[in-house]
């Protein structure tokens, strides 16, 4: 099996993907893969241009904020913007970039892994780590016999289960992480499926984001994300209602 590292809901946050990309065994691993939600924040081009420097190893899956993004700047979402900082992000990407994010695939499967953002059928979709088999089944449906592992991500909240003899891997999130500070990702190889961890100095962070971006919400956006951590209680409770089908 190759030697797979999985990146999920960067949104945006450079120090954070820079720390994770410094990391030995992502920096061995033979495929870096992108679990969707990787532009929509602070500082989305400079996020953009680090991941496609990486060239082939990189594999991209679509997030529902990476839709969302093009779909602001080609006028088309019609929605309340889900927070302040994604019409921000959309304006600020060039044109070779949306074109990136557009052409990003729902799914991609590797060997009998399947890599997506929320589920294997949906960008946006909310199953959580306790969601009864009920609800598993209902976003499983369809699903190849062949696919044994799904990688996901999009609740930004690590963990790995069984659900009906396959394995589900949420890989957390590398910009904003909820449960724990620091970046969370998985890696995957011959030796099982391993949820890591990425230790950073937040406030160097921090301050680099509120240097650097020109997001105009930039200080509330780093008080809010990267010195201050949601409790995985938290996260639970907020999603619960979204994730009950």
């Amino acid at each position: 099996m190759e030697r797979i590292a999985v990146l999920a809901d960067v949104h945006g946050v450079l120090p954070a993907l820079e720390a994770v990309l410094g990391e030995p065994e992502v920096q061995r691993a033979d495929l870096v893969v992108l679990a969707g939600d990787i532009a929509s924040g602070p500082m989305p081009v400079q996020t953009l241009d680090v991941l496609t420097g990486l060239g082939d190893r990189v594999v991209w899956v679509r997030g529902n904020a990476d839709r969302e993004l093009v779909e602001m700047v080609r006028g088309t979402y019609d929605e309340e913007p889900p927070d302040a900082v994604s019409p921000w992000a959309a304006e600020q990407l060039r044109a070779d970039q949306v074109e990136l994010l557009a052409g990003l695939p729902l799914t991609v499967t590797i060997g009998d892994v399947l890599f997506c953002h929320a589920t294997p059928r949906d960008d946006v979709e909310m199953v959580l780590v306790d969601s009864p088999i009920s609800r598993w089944a209902q976003v499983f449906s369809g699903l190849p016999e062949e696919v044994r592992t799904v990688v996901c991500g999009h609740t930004h909240m690590p963990y790995a289960r069984q659900v009906d003899r396959r394995q589900v891997v949420n890989a957390g999130s590398v910009g904003m992480p909820y449960g724990a500070p620091g970046p969370t990702w998985a890696h995957l190889s011959e030796n099982g499926v391993q949820l890591r961890h990425t230790p950073i100095d937040a406030a160097k962070a921090a301050d680099r984001i509120v240097s650097e971006s020109t997001y105009p919400g930039r200080t509330e956006w780093v008080e809010e994300y990267l010195l201050h951590t949601y409790s995985d209680t938290e996260a639970l409770e907020a999603f619960r209602p979204r994730a009950e089908g």
